[in-house]
This record gives C-alpha cells, sequence and structure tokens, in this order.
C-alpha cells in the first residue's frame, strides 16, 4: 500500500500535520509513505515509522517545484493520498482515495482540529515527533545531568512576533531565581544559526555558568530531543514552540499579531499568552507593515508570562507526582 502525504514549507505547520501523519500510520501499519514538503522541515520526518521516502521541494519559478513532484510520483499507483497545501496533485496523479484540505469556513479553528476533520477525527490527533536513539543520546550529551532546564525560544520568523529580548531575560532571572517556580534551573537557548545576534541579546545578559547555548545545533530531531528534556517551553510563535509542544514539554507561546485561536500549542501542557491588544487591533494600525515593523508584542508583560509558566510548571507536577 502505498501512501502520499503533501504537507507544509514551515516547520510549524509541517509538525501540527504530524497528527494527521500518525493517524495514517496506525491505520495503515504496513503503507509505504512518501512525505513531500519544503526543504527546512523535511528533516522532521527521518525517523518517522513507515516513511520510505521525504521528498523535499525548494520552490521553484512557474510552479517547478510541483513539476518535480509529479514527475517523482507518477510512476506509482496511490491508494491515498492526503494534499495538505491544495494542489494539483490529486488531479495529475493516479490515487483510489484522496484527501484535500481546502478553504477553511470556519477560520477561528484551531490547525489541528482543521486538521482532523480533513479524516473525520474529532477529537482530532494531537501532532507529535518521531525520536531515535541517537537522537536522544545526542540530547543528553548537549543536555546532561538532572538540574531542571526551562528552554527558550526567543526569534522568530519575523521582529513583530518577537517579545523584547530584555523581556526574555527579565522572565528568565524571575522564573529561575530563588523563589522561583524553577528555582536554580539551567537556561537553554534554542534558535537557528542565522538567528545567532538576536539570541545573543538574550544569552549576553544571563549568567554564563546557567545558560546551556543551543543556537545554531544540527539536525531538527537532535533539537526536538533537547526540547523533550527540557522541564517547560517559553518562546514566541514559532516552530520551536509546536516542536517543544509535540514531544509533551510544557508549553507556553506567546502571541501577538499572530493567532493564537488557530496557532496556539496545542495539547494538554500547551498555553498562549498573548498581548492586551487583539491580532487584528495590532495589525489593522495606521502603520502596520509586517515587512518593516519591529516588535508588536511590548506591551505583554512579565507579570503576565510568568504567571502563565507557574501556574503551568505547578498543574505539570501535580500529574507528574
Amino acid at each position: 500500500m502505498n501512501i502520499l502525504f503533501i504537507t507544509y514549507t514551515r516547520i510549524g505547520d509541517a509538525v501540527l500535520s504530524t497528527g494527521l501523519l500518525s493517524h495514517l500510520i496506525e491505520t495503515h501499519p504496513h503503507a509505504a509513505i512518501t512525505v513531500a514538503c519544503g526543504p527546512v522541515p523535511a528533516g522532521l520526518f527521518s525517523a518517522t515509522p513507515n516513511v520510505v521516502q521525504v521528498i523535499a521541494m525548494p520552490k521553484l519559478r512557474f510552479a517547478g517545484h510541483w513539476r518535480r513532484l509529479w514527475a517523482a510520483c507518477i510512476g506509482r499507483r496511490w491508494d491515498v493520498l492526503v494534499d495538505l497545501r491544495n494542489s494539483a496533485m490529486p488531479y495529475v496523479l493516479r490515487a483510489r482515495h484522496c484527501h484535500v484540505l481546502g478553504a477553511d469556513r470556519d477560520p477561528a479553528r484551531h490547525k489541528v482540529e482543521r486538521l482532523g476533520a480533513l479524516m473525520g477525527r474529532d477529537p482530532p490527533p494531537p501532532p507529535r515527533l518521531w525520536l531515535d536513539d541517537a537522537h536522544r543520546r545526542a540530547a543528553m550529551d548537549l543536555m546532561s545531568g538532572d538540574t531542571p532546564v526551562l528552554a527558550l525560544a526567543p526569534c522568530a520568523n519575523w521582529r513583530g512576533k518577537q517579545w523584547p529580548a530584555a523581556s526574555f531575560a527579565e522572565f528568565a532571572h524571575r522564573l529561575t531565581s530563588a523563589g522561583g517556580a524553577l528555582a536554580g534551573a539551567k537556561i537553554a537557548l534554542f534558535g537557528a544559526s542565522g538567528e545567532r545576534d538576536e539570541a545573543n541579546k538574550v544569552l549576553n545578559v544571563l549568567p554564563s555558568d546557567q545558560v546551556i547555548d543551543l543556537v545554531g545545533i544540527d539536525g531538527l530531531l537532535t533539537v526536538a530531543a533537547c526540547l523533550e528534556r527540557a522541564t517547560l517551553f517559553v518562546g514566541n510563535d514559532s516552530g520551536l514552540m509546536h516542536m517543544a509542544a509535540a514531544v509533551g514539554t510544557p508549553t507556553v507561546g506567546l502571541f501577538g499579531p499572530s493567532r493564537d485561536e488557530i496557532y496556539a500549542p496545542w495539547g494538554e501542557y500547551g498555553v498562549a499568552v498573548r498581548t492586551p491588544e487583539s491580532f487584528a487591533e495590532l495589525t489593522t494600525a495606521p502603520d502596520y507593515d509586517h515587512r518593516t515593523t519591529d516588535t508588536l508584542m511590548r506591551s505583554l508583560t512579565v507579570d503576565a508570562v510568568a504567571e502563565a509558566a507557574t501556574r503551568l510548571v505547578g498543574q505539570e507536577s501535580l500529574v507528574a507526582s
């Protein structure tokens, strides 16, 4: 049995789609699955059971990436084709059953719920990431010891969504100092190699003996294994936020000019904290321009984030005990 699973180009969206992929694996345990996605999230699927091929699709002019996907897939008959990008592939490939994610009639529905509805799953299957022993060993080398770890992701794909670095640093100090919810914890900084300058604004003002610098480490699943070892994750609306939630780490996502009702970290231990202003209020201001605007997250207070984080740590601890 052959399944073609066409998913997204961004890490966060790709992570959110893994619940649907998990459902396919569970319901078709002997299927050979091909995943097609953008090149950035392709590494997420390297340890996924039943996945025999990952086709990375760098964007090409004149829809050349879709033509390449067609050429790679035309020689097989597909038993199930799942297309989350509403492309022409269901019409130009041979498939017995197609599931195509089209326009959403309920734009306020969480994306995980929307994906689950595509195959009639209610409640929807939660996102998950598959890790192997090598990823976990690498994470153990990077984050050795039994000390609790506060994971921070102070970057995002554009400046408007980034909580100020000074706020991240103040929050980390408050949470890990005496009397804080994670008193004595290490602080692990996460980010892509290209985000080094922004991450350093936080890293450089924290005690060097308290910080674990994980900015720019190789391999998405090694990053995921590190996030799995963290006690708590706090970060902007980003792929890292969704990865942390998918590996089961209690996650606080910070929102301003993005939609928490659609992209909040999914799961029992996922919490969204947003600015007092709504998404619409932030993005309809006269001077708003997503290409040039600076952070729109200044009104989100350290108090609000610390309160949510403390409550989440307490909730997780009660369940664990």
